[in-house]
């Protein structure tokens, strides 16, 4: 049976549905089929490359069930593993993991690790970044958009556009490589301009966004939501508005990604003098993953159809140690096999030289025959020091539940694990600029906790006896990311922090309370 047969654009599996039920589960069946044609195709191109040699490639194109032999022939990695092989890359070595050589490399913002990550950008990467992005406009314009959408601006707060360069390659912020290379198209109509983009000094490029904010007519926004509701707040206050759609009369999108959207959306509905729609992005480093294209959508469809292959691990102690490391023989499933409601890891192929990579993020289906997903977590940021198995998106969901109980807002929050004495804890930071009782917010917070997670009640009952809540201004949360160089367009603060991250953010604070 063929994928497509362009003289009848329907799927022959298609033509059999009976009912919108069929057609759900239809459209999964396509997607794995799409994504067993895009691995072939990815692992044909890279036969000669130095890892598809090492990996052999060429013998797992000649059999029967490919998924089955690449799955045996190449082992799960993550950075750590790819790093020797990108560095040579970096260095200028051709055909590494993929073919040619890449020019760009994107810096991560290592909330993992803490230290910047080097990763390859190739030029096919880049075409399959900006279809993906393509079809999420298509998307939004399938809408009640005003008709005059795509005529006006589009405003990106990334990073700078002015990359370092190694004399063969350049390295500096994926926002900031996608920017430099975007479609003419899309250019003429971008904000803001190119010379702003090129400003590598985060306050001095708000402060330009700022003054220059009159001459824009900005129809679409993206960017993170911390860096946009700054944006915004300080256009609103220097020009003395009501709200931003004063100045801006035609916004009508947000589009944002890499972190939850709900601890900010209160301050940036506040910003606004109407609704406006929102779009979810899952854009990494590593490339274009998943994006909201359904207005009605709870999650993001994932780009199976972009020259990615996915994979993914049920996320339990059975396939992760303690560290949230893979374990040898950790259980991986395609997407023909995975269930609504389980928490998985995701793993990534891509046409940019990343194998079997661990990305560091948990994803949740929240409709598995639309192939649409949640971010819920980052791997090493859940929280687990006696068993609570406490995720980000357990963290978000409690904290949402706290705000609206007390009709207070937490727009920044981080938590650590700690143990004394024999006996084990959390202790929250949390951003307010509020009035705020902080024995009231830590009881509703761990009644909050009990309820989204059976797990840490349990654990809470009997284990996890102590809890500390701090509440701080969100200025501090801001300032300490500036302090470690972290300002900008694709930063966020850490969820959860590691001992030695705590320690420095415990010592910044205590410098800069009054």
């Amino acid at each position: 049976m063929p994928l497509y047969d362009r003289r009848n654009p329907v799927h022959p599996l298609m033509q059999r549905a009976k009912n919108v039920s069929d057609v759900l589960t239809i459209k999964r069946q396509r997607a794995a089929l799409w994504q067993v044609s895009t691995l072939r195709k990815m692992i044909f191109k890279a036969r000669q490359t130095e890892f598809g040699k090492q990996h052999g490639f060429e013998r797992i194109l000649i059999q029967p069930d490919v998924v089955a032999a690449f799955q045996k022939q190449v082992p799960l990695s993550d950075y750590n593993r790819m790093h020797p092989w990108w560095m040579r890359e970096f260095q200028g070595e051709p055909n590494v993991t993929w073919p040619g050589r890449a020019q760009y490399f994107a810096l991560s913002s290592g909330t993992t690790t803490g230290s910047s990550k080097y990763i390859p950008v190739t030029q096919a990467q880049l075409k399959a970044i900006y279809r993906a992005g393509t079809r999420q406009l298509l998307s939004i314009a399938r809408t009640d958009v005003p008709k005059d959408f795509f005529t006006k601006n589009y405003l990106t707060i990334g990073g700078s556009t002015d990359l370092e360069y190694n004399g063969v390659a350049y390295s500096g912020d994926l926002s900031g490589i996608t920017t430099r290379n975007a479609p003419f198209w899309f250019d003429r109509l971008a904000r803001p301009t190119p010379e702003i983009k090129r400003q590598k000094d985060w306050a001095q490029k708000m402060d330009i966004m700022v003054k220059e904010a009159p001459n824009w007519d900005v129809a679409m926004i993206a960017g993170g939501p911390a860096w946009v509701k700054m944006l915004l707040t300080r256009i609103v206050e220097h020009y003395k508005l009501d709200n931003i759609h004063a100045l801006w009369p035609h916004f009508s999108v947000y589009s944002w990604g890499a972190v939850a959207l709900d601890p900010y959306k209160a301050d940036i509905d506040a910003l606004l003098g109407r609704p406006i729609k929102y779009f979810e992005t899952y854009l990494a480093s590593e490339g274009f993953i998943a994006y909201q294209n359904r207005e009605e959508s709870q999650g993001m469809t994932l780009a199976f159809r972009n020259q990615m292959f996915f994979e993914f691990v049920p996320f339990h102690s059975d396939n992760f140690d303690e560290n949230g490391d893979l374990r040898p023989g950790a259980e991986v499933l395609t997407i023909a096999k995975v269930q609504e409601g389980v928490e998985y890891a995701i793993l990534i192929t891509t046409c940019a030289g990343a194998w079997r990579y661990a990305i560091g993020d948990t994803v949740r289906f929240v409709n598995v025959d639309a192939c649409e997903i949640k971010i819920t977590g980052r791997i090493k940021h859940h929280l687990s020091i006696c068993g609570e198995h406490l995720s980000v998106d357990n963290m978000n969901q409690a904290l949402g539940q706290v705000a609206q109980e007390m009709g207070l807002r937490f727009p920044e929050f981080t938590v650590k694990g700690f143990s004394r004495n024999g006996q084990f804890g959390h202790i929250w930071h949390l951003a307010c600029n509020q009035e705020a009782n902080v024995n009231e917010i830590k009881t509703r917070l761990d009644a909050a906790l009990s309820r989204v997670n059976d797990d840490y009640a349990v654990e809470r009952k009997h284990v996890l006896t102590e809890m500390e809540v701090q509440v701080l201004p969100e200025s501090l949360f801001l300032d300490f990311m500036d302090y470690r160089g972290k300002i900008g367009g694709q930063s966020k603060f850490p969820r959860v922090m590691t001992d030695a991250l705590h320690q420095e953010w415990s010592n910044f604070v205590a410098l800069r309370k009054p």
